[in-house]
């Protein structure tokens, strides 16, 4: 019934916007502006608060590594580490030794002045101690952020806090918990600012668009202002209007059709849910070394009761739009115990690894659903793995919170699809992962002439310098094999192999591919 009300709201929705083209092209252009130039706004914010946390972070690091301090204070070894520590800490610009309230000796030398040291300003969660308004004679005068751990104090540059490249009329400020401006970049309004401090989110008023980023301490605040965004959108709606009198009509019949056909997917993932129609097949681990069998990826599948098969592709985006993919993990969950436990209980070596979605990756969620539903079957906890894509590594420290939980419960976690997504070399060193596989699209241009050739046997070389076990995913052809064999992949999967099967044939497959 709610979905025919929509279908009949949408009908009438596509006659009014048919019958004034005009009015429903200027307010379509201007909310989608305004939504995409907030969106742009909180990444930016997101970016700029990732690089202010890691400089606090840095500093941090750097002083604490003085605690307790092993040298004769002010000593030549102490002062030379203290430079090498400067040297080595991007976000530091110099780390002095205070004792007495006095500055002792920073990275430069013996302090011969009597140079006073006031007690920090704030404090931060971490017991960081704050100034935000230092002029010291080592910086010139220049205004300097001062960081203060027991009894080592560090300098850093405000523009640190704000180092990100940016158009020059948007402006951004970096701000600590009790309303301290850290760093700013295009000298923002200061009531403005402090004005912005309790949102969050995106937001915009008649002035301005911005977009509020609360994180561990900082609050990253940018913002542009509107006349900006007005300059474009007239420019803009001169364009649409004309346009939006010839294809009114289409484009609303497209939006309609387009409604409907997602809110019936959606409406039968609901029922598919509820009926439990999902099922799942197992793509085979191979080892590329010996061509053992060592596990399996379980893979969903959606069989509908006419008989016909959705792909994954079409209805895992309209599950987790929909608030429906967590519901489908914890069938996966059930299938794979219920597909694969006597196998499991017989031979501890091998292994299914479950695909996470972004969510669960956030909140730990599944964990506690795993462990419930293993208690009692005999199946261990390692030998059910967890991959995530990268998507689930934005929030990087509640990601690495699940992962560190995870693998203290005897999961292994692996990040799927690597290299198609948002993490780096820096996010994967601060996440304890155990394995890396290689996506289908890098494995593809091995031996040939196709511009990424070259990033696989980078990938190879950075999983090998974190210490991850290595698999290849998509592998089609025996020259691909030997290619990553050649390199020490350790695992391989692919139609090389065997397609993905449906349990009892990768149990018959892997028999056939046990040791001996």
């Amino acid at each position: 019934m709610r979905r025919n009300r929509i279908i009949i709201l949408g009908v009438l929705a596509a006659i009014a916007g048919v019958a004034a083209p005009v009015t429903v092209a200027w307010q379509w252009s201007q909310q989608r502006a305004v939504a995409a130039e907030q969106q742009r706004l909180h990444l930016l914010a997101r970016h700029a608060l990732m690089r202010s946390e890691r400089t606090f972070r840095d500093a941090s690091n750097a002083l604490r590594s003085f605690e307790p301090l092993m040298e004769a204070p002010c000593s030549q070894v102490h002062i030379q580490r203290m430079r090498r520590t400067t040297v080595r800490t991007r976000s530091v610009d110099d780390i002095g030794y205070v004792e007495n309230g006095l500055l002792k000796c920073t990275s430069s030398g013996i302090e011969h002045d009597i140079i006073k040291v006031s007690p920090p300003q704030f404090l931060m969660g971490n017991g960081m101690g704050v100034d935000i308004d230092l002029h010291p004679i080592v910086s010139g005068g220049k205004k300097m952020v001062g960081v203060a751990y027991l009894s080592h104090k560090a300098l850093i540059d405000p523009v640190r806090f704000a180092d990100v490249i940016t158009d020059a009329e948007i402006q951004l400020a970096v701000v600590a918990a009790n309303g301290a401006v850290l760093g700013t970049l295009h000298e923002p309004d200061p009531e403005l600012v402090k004005g912005l401090m309790n949102h969050q989110g995106a937001g915009s008023d008649a002035n301005a668009i911005y977009a509020v980023v609360p994180g561990d301490g900082l609050t990253a605040i940018v913002i542009e202002p509107r006349s900006k965004l007005e300059a474009r959108l007239r420019n803009e709606q001169i364009v649409l209007l004309p346009l939006g009198l010839l294809f009114a009509a289409l484009i609303v019949a497209g939006v309609v059709w387009v409604s409907r056909r997602r809110l019936s997917l959606l409406g039968e993932l609901k029922l598919a849910v509820e009926q439990r129609e999902f099922f799942v097949h197992y793509q085979p681990i191979i080892a590329l070394d010996t061509g053992v069998c060592v596990g399996a990826e379980a893979l969903i599948r959606w069989r509908r009761p006419d008989g016909s098969m959705i792909r994954p592709d079409l209805f895992i985006p309209v599950a987790e739009e929909g608030g429906l993919i967590l519901p489908i993990t914890d069938q996966v969950i059930d299938s794979v115990i219920a597909d694969m436990r006597s196998a499991l209980v017989a031979d501890r070596a091998l292994h299914i690894a479950i695909n996470l979605c972004a969510s669960d990756i956030e909140t730990g969620r599944v964990l506690d659903v795993l462990e419930k539903s293993l208690a009692g079957t005999g199946i261990e906890a390692q030998q059910i793995w967890l991959e995530a894509t990268e998507r689930g590594f934005i929030n990087l420290d509640a990601a690495r919170a699940t992962i560190e939980k995870a693998r203290a419960r005897g999961h292994a976690v692996a990040i799927d699809d690597f290299g198609t997504g948002y993490s780096s070399l820096s996010s994967l060193q601060n996440l304890p992962l155990d394995a890396l596989k290689i996506d289908k699209s890098f494995v593809d241009t091995i031996a040939t002439d196709a511009a990424t050739s070259s990033v696989t046997p980078h990938i190879i070389d950075m999983a090998r310098t974190l210490n991850m076990q290595i698999v290849a995913e998509g592998i089609e052809t025996q020259a691909q094999a030997d290619y990553l064999l050649e390199r020490k992949v350790e695992f391989g999967q692919g139609w090389l192999f065997a397609k993905a099967l449906p349990a009892a044939e990768f149990l018959a497959f892997y028999e056939s591919r046990r040791p001996g």
